[in-house]
């Protein structure tokens, strides 16, 4: 009975997240305590066991690293400095935006990419004449592809690479960043394919792009020099924490205080704190209480048991499986639950004899964050761009965003499934 109880929670929870209707990190957070009152979890287990803190810190670490480095405006500055290098031009404007997002999800989240460029796109469309819904397409799915390539690019490999001690920053930049630029590099000619007769700038626009002044927006300072410095350390600090016997959470909290104390007399600390985006946060937090439940009451075992019979323990069908079970459902349900739910899954595959569980995280891994590009509802970087757009009048259409978001999950998972399969699966 506490079994159907829980599930019930969960799938309950899940659905009115869907719904949008309430804010998700309320909702999951009222799943989650529900769990507690319903005796599913003790208060001990719930936070002792399954609330995984070194996620939540380095999430927060990291919101704290970008909110007082955007203080500066050195992100509008970069924007535009780009946007005039190409003149303004429609289509190079698509790709230095598409590019620019897809590098800044890499080393920065692809939530906070988005949330520091989409006003700025906004801004240059509107000054350019052109439609602004391709470029916000755009900076979803290469919000998406780009955070695939890092550890802290999307929430999922936050979680996988929190979960799994010896899949480091550089681990993800090795095995994930090659089927990355090939995905991006494909997913661009589609958009190029799809809106080059859209994307004409007329000369007069053009030349009122290059009126404006990039060193306006920016504040050149010692906190410019401050910030920037700490980031880059930070970023440093990942690809090197395996030599110095560092986790990646001590990196990001270190050089997210050191920031905060070498710039505390410009932005107050409680300043900062008042842009650091909670909600994600609380998100999470709602989010590892449900799937606390329903590890507790074994759920978690027998889904691991369902896919190993399905399969029937085939090591190629076990990793293509998650794959594309991954990224079609990651595509119509965020992908940062499911993520959740699936990290125990594979780690009871271990039970079953299965000892090299690489590609399996691999799998996950690029089924998830790719597979977030399949509806707005896919992952937290496409709900941020959607409601950002709707604010300024710019909603981006469902169904119309479906058809392209959809083709380019499909096209990812096939290239995915060729290199997981020769990479990692073909002597097995």
């Amino acid at each position: 009975m506490l079994t159907i109880f829980t599930l019930s929670i969960f799938i309950l929870t899940y659905v009115v997240i869907m719904t949008e209707k309430y804010d998700r990190a309320l909702i999951a957070c009222i799943g989650g305590v529900i769990m507690l009152l319903a005796g599913v979890l003790s208060i001990d287990a719930a936070f002792l066991t399954y609330m995984d803190w070194n996620t939540i810190t380095l999430l927060f670490s990291m919101m704290v690293l970008v909110t007082i480095t955007s203080q500066t405006g050195i992100f509008e500055y970069i924007a535009i400095v780009l946007a005039k290098i190409v003149k303004g031009r429609g289509i190079p404007l698509l790709l230095v935006v598409s590019i620019l997002t897809a590098i800044g999800s890499a080393f920065l989240a692809n939530v906070t990419i988005v949330l520091l460029l989409v006003p700025i796109i906004l801004k240059l469309t509107s000054i350019l004449g052109l439609p602004v819904i391709p470029y916000l397409i755009a900076v979803i799915l290469s919000a998406n592809i780009g955070g695939t390539a890092t550890l802290i690019g999307d929430p999922p490999n936050i979680m996988i690479g929190q979960a799994v001690e010896h899949l480091t920053f550089n681990a993800f930049l090795y095995h994930l960043a090659p089927i990355v630029l090939v995905i991006f590099a494909g997913t661009m000619g589609l958009l190029l394919l799809l809106y080059r007769k859209k994307l004409q700038v007329s000369g007069e626009h053009q030349q009122k792009l290059q009126t404006i002044q990039a060193s306006s927006y920016v504040k050149w300072n010692y906190t410019l020099l401050k910030s920037m410095g700490v980031l880059a350390l930070t970023i440093i600090g990942f690809m090197l924490h395996t030599y110095l016997h560092l986790d990646l959470t001590t990196v990001a909290m270190a050089g997210a205080l050191l920031l905060l104390f070498l710039t505390h007399d410009v932005y107050k600390p409680e300043e900062i704190f008042k842009e650091i985006e909670w909600g994600t946060l609380f998100f999470f937090m709602g989010l590892f209480l449900l799937v606390g439940g329903l590890e507790e009451v074994g759920i978690i075992d027998e889904l691991a048991r369902g896919i190993i019979y399905t399969t029937e323990g085939d090591y190629k069908t076990t990793a293509l499986l998650i794959l594309w079970m991954t990224g079609i459902l990651s595509g119509f349900l965020d992908n940062i639950p499911f993520v959740a739910a699936m990290i125990p899954v594979i780690v009871e595959f271990e039970d079953y004899g299965m000892t090299n569980l690489d590609p399996l995280w691999w799998s996950l891994a690029l089924g998830a964050c790719l597979g977030g590009n399949g509806t707005l509802l896919g992952s937290s970087s496409n709900l941020v761009v959607a409601g950002l757009a709707a604010k300024a009048n710019h909603p981006v259409n469902f169904i119309a965003f479906l058809k392209i978001g959809l083709s380019v999950v499909v096209f990812s998972l096939l290239i995915s499934s060729v290199y997981i399969y020769f990479r990692y699966l073909i002597y097995y």
